[in-house]
């Protein structure tokens, strides 16, 4: 049996950055929204009409969500699942019965094919009867085996492993290590070449669905040999094979029903007719898969704001102070009015998003990173409203307010809940360095060679030129636009609210931002990407403008269908409001902010300059170190694995 790797790969920086480099997609064979937006190219018509789905898929999709919607208030014991801190196996066993395991999975495998719009609204159900099943739902089928086997996949590996994933077994993606998270090139779980084999060894952490899976997906490094092109991997891999251990079902702050581990491999042997696509391609097979993937996660956060909508819709009118309901204090309504507005922003974006994912004529790695980063972010102030609104009862627990006989509403466990979202799937931090990357895409195909340190002057001097052509041709283009033109838009004039007005200024900053980020390029060249507050916030700015047009073309879409089209302008008319504002400060924090003052600071805390200002307190902290061993320990610890009956 092999033994667990003690060490990982050594690389530098650069090699690092050259792997993620590699994994990504390299060319843009589709149109962007989002790509155009942050060139300063504000283009309304790849999103607007607002693409619909087709009759048949509406029928089937609103068919399941009414059996879906059953089951959450008859199947689902949210309450029950925090209390255990698990989910029971008859709610897994409904789920299955219902077909949800397969919402994504097309029929001939036995799944319903769902379309994305379809799937994401079941995610948001399921997701405000219980995080933790929409969580369980959505690792499965998002970045879990059937997605990347859908897009990668033999039809041999589709027909073996995809019926299986639509009516019984649960999947997981495993790729995060104790010592590796967002720089895969340090990757230390391998799969070396042992005849028609691999044989897998290494540990995975944060497993979700791990602790539960049938089927895993798992990244490992394949050494570079004779024969083999080697590199970072993709594998499914059964969950039951002999040498895998769960070592450790992992606790958390929020989701407490989530099946979560510590995976151990040694020795695992692994088909090679079981590897996804090519040897060093998983990561680019995990890259692309996220690209539709990440839209679970918002979905399931615009069920997150529904909810809290809804609740402190109620509880505003029913709690009274000073004479009238909280809801009529200002302090308090103006908390509801962003919680509405931006429940109703981010359900543009996401549905918005996942059309186009159906329709597949518009590349959408940018807008579903997008929706991912902006769904996070607000869905967690959401719920923090919300616990302010509450009160001293949005702290206390559901089940400590029933017990003294109030409505149980969990709030502070919606909180709790919401938080892991800007971590999961890639931080915020990370999300907002991946989306500047795409963003930048157009000027490092230009410009890049001029400030890689590595490139020959004949080849700077080639790329000086072609960048001439190309900035020549861009750069008047960002002087002057529809956006200074008083009647443009015009059509987003309806009900006695004009939208127009927000959507000249999304074109007018659009091409403001493609100006600045033009600026930081020339002023900072091969130091941008060090520039992280500043690529953070040219982000920020972009995923408003982003929901400002989603908000805008939803809100025009429900007018024509005359389906609350007057309410749903006030509501657009109220989050553009609110995000110019935002907008209006990120910019100014441009060039006006503390970033290198921070960066002082920081150099000075990590040297023990302050080290004094921690005396006075004392570390409860337990013992042990910062990162765990992964080396097999000398007493095998018991497999925690739980296997959920059919």
């Amino acid at each position: 049996m092999s033994a667990t790797p003690t060490t990982r790969p050594t690389v530098t920086e650069r090699e690092a950055r050259q792997v993620a480099e590699a994994a990504r997609e390299q060319h843009w064979r589709k149109p962007s929204f989002a790509k155009e937006l942050f060139l300063g190219r504000f283009r309304l018509d790849l999103i607007h009409p607002h693409p619909l789905p087709a009759d048949e898929d509406v029928r089937r999709g609103e068919a399941f969500l009414a059996k879906l919607r059953a089951f959450c208030e008859t199947g689902i014991d949210s309450a029950r699942i925090e209390r255990e801190a698990r989910i029971p196996d008859e709610t897994v066993a409904g789920l299955r019965e219902l077909g949800a395991l397969g919402m994504k999975i097309d029929p001939e495998y036995g799944g319903l094919g769902l379309t994305q719009v379809y799937y994401n609204k079941a995610l948001a159900l399921v997701g405000s009867a219980s995080p933790a099943v929409g969580a369980l739902l959505s690792a499965h089928q998002s970045i879990g085996v059937p997605q990347p086997l859908k897009m990668f996949g033999t039809p041999e590996q589709k027909q073996r492993f995809l019926p299986r994933c639509a009516r019984t077994d649960i999947s997981a993606f495993l790729l995060t290590e104790p010592d590796v998270g967002s720089d895969p090139a340090r990757l230390a779980t391998t799969a070396v070449p042992d005849g028609d084999d691999y044989l897998l060894d290494g540990v995975k952490l944060w497993t979700t669905n791990g602790v539960v899976a049938d089927l895993l997906v798992v990244m490992a490094r394949v050494p570079k040999t004779q024969g083999h092109k080697g590199g970072i991997t993709a594998f499914v891999v059964e969950a039951s094979s002999p040498g895998i251990t769960v070592e450790n079902r992992n606790a958390f702050m929020g989701l407490r029903g989530l099946e979560n581990g510590v995976t151990r491999f040694q020795g695992v042997r692994v088909p090679a007719a079981n590897r996804i696509g090519p040897e060093g391609a998983g990561l680019k097979i995990a890259l692309t898969t996220l690209n539709t993937g990440r839209l679970s996660l918002p979905a399931m956060c615009v069920g997150a704001g529904k909810w809290c909508l809804k609740i402190a819709r109620e509880w505003s009118a029913a709690r009274e102070q000073w004479g009238k309901p909280v809801a009529l204090h200002e302090a308090v309504g103006s908390k509801i009015a962003f919680i509405a507005a931006t429940t109703f922003a981010l359900e543009a974006v996401v549905d918005l998003s996942s059309q186009m994912a159906d329709e597949d004529r518009n590349d959408i790695r940018i807008e579903a990173a997008l929706a991912k980063l902006y769904g996070s972010e607000t869905a967690c102030l959401m719920a923090d409203e919300l616990v302010q609104i509450r009160g001293g009862r949005g702290f206390e627990t559901a089940e400590s307010l029933a017990a003294r006989g109030e409505r149980a509403v969990p709030a502070e466990q919606m909180l709790r809940d919401l938080r892991i979202n800007r971590i999961f799937e890639g931080s915020t931090e990370i999300m907002h360095l991946l989306i500047a990357r795409e963003a930048v895409d157009a000027h490092l195909s230009v410009a890049g060679d001029l400030i890689d340190p590595d490139k020959s002057l004949q080849d700077k001097a080639k790329a000086g030129a072609q960048a001439g052509v190309f900035y020549a041709k861009w750069l008047p283009r960002l002087i002057a636009g529809p956006g200074q033109l008083p009647r443009s838009y015009a059509e987003f004039r309806h009900a006695g609210v004009d939208l127009s007005p927000h959507l000249r200024h999304v074109e007018r900053t659009a091409r403001k931002l493609a100006r600045s980020t033009f600026y930081a390029m020339s002023r900072w060249q091969g130091r941008m990407e060090t520039k992280q507050g500043f690529l953070g916030r040219i982000v920020d700015i972009g995923a408003e403008l982003f929901a400002m047009s989603a908000a805008c073309v939803r809100a025009e879409l429900l007018r024509s269908q005359g389906d609350h089209g007057r309410e749903a302008y006030q509501l657009a008319d109220a989050f553009c409001h609110q995000a110019r504002l935002r907008v209006d400060a990120l910019f100014t924090r441009l060039w006006d902010n503390t970033d290198d003052l921070d960066r002082k600071v920081v150099k000075g805390v990590l040297a023990g300059t302050y080290e004094w200002l921690e005396h006075g307190v004392v570390d409860p902290s337990g013992d042990g170190p910062w990162i765990a061993d992964t080396r097999t320990p000398e007493t095998p610890r018991p497999d925690v694995r739980r296997t959920i009956p059919e």
